[in-house]
């Protein structure tokens, strides 16, 4: 069985997005957390089906919110590289692969 492996930067950037998100709205941020697990389960499912976006490095990108998850496949799990907001700083990430 795969599993799913969040990098340090993708984890502080998701949480900091949910935190943003609950103050703008209480729940929200719970329901972007839940948008993200259920997202990177279906990209655990069915890891080939993101879109490349580097040689290999795939996005998911995520429904309801303007957020893609940017990971990479490795033999045994899938690593989470970044929780990315679509419209900011697009190339942020690449230093970290």
């Amino acid at each position: 069985m795969t599993t799913s492996v969040f990098l340090a930067p993708a984890e502080e950037e998701m949480r900091e997005a949910a935190a943003y998100y609950e103050r703008q709205t209480p729940g929200l941020g719970h329901e972007f957390l839940a948008e993200v697990q259920r997202t990177v389960n279906r990209i655990v499912e069915n890891p080939r089906v993101g879109h490349v976006v580097r040689r290999n490095i795939r996005r998911r990108l995520m429904p309801r919110f303007p957020f893609g998850i940017l990971y990479r496949i490795d033999p045994h799990e899938i690593v989470i590289i970044a929780v990315m907001h679509l419209r900011r700083r697009p190339g942020y990430w690449a230093d970290r692969v």
